[in-house]
């Protein structure tokens, strides 16, 4: 197997500092490295489809929660600040994506829903965008994808429950 840039670097702070214990480098430097990656290449379909990946992010939690979505719930869902989520709603909004209507109870609360348009296009990328990844994922095979998948699970479960509150 071919040596990856996460390696080489180890073994230049092993030589600059040598005894220090290195393995949780190993690990959460290739993490980085691999969403680095992904977040420069794996958004090709949403690119061609004229989103990027917060907006994807947002109309796919419009479609998966249902409608009159709350801002703050979709910020929660998005794993995003609530003015990044104004700042995408307003441009979906304005490319006809997204509907924001007022509560008829509480006229301070902003209901989130996607348009026809919206849903057309989630409905319609998604597929491809899911392909796209498959693609990437080609070299590990079912057993290797089903570990890694677990053991990322694993992580996560570990990483939200020592910083939920930050990411969330």
């Amino acid at each position: 197997m071919p040596e990856d840039i996460v390696s080489s670097v180890i073994r230049q702070w092993a030589e600059v500092l040598p005894g220090l214990d290195l393995e949780p480098m190993e690990i959460v430097g290739r993490l980085y490295r691999c969403a680095n990656l992904l977040h420069l290449s794996a958004d090709a379909p949403l690119a061609t489809s004229g989103l990027t990946r917060p907006e994807y992010d947002v109309l796919s939690a419009l479609l998966r929660v249902g409608a009159d979505v709350t801002p703050s719930r979709l910020a929660r869902e998005t794993f995003a600040s609530g003015a990044a989520v104004t700042k995408r709603i307003r441009a979906l909004e304005a490319r006809g994506l997204v509907a924001r209507t007022v509560d008829d109870h509480d006229r301070r609360v902003a209901r989130l829903s996607l348009t026809e348009a919206g849903r057309g296009l989630v409905e319609q990328v998604t597929p491809r965008q899911i392909e796209y990844e498959r693609t990437i994922l080609a070299d590990l095979g079912p057993d290797e994808r089903a570990e890694l998948s677990r053991l990322l699970s694993h992580l996560l479960i570990t990483l939200e429950g020592r910083f939920g509150g930050l990411a969330r």
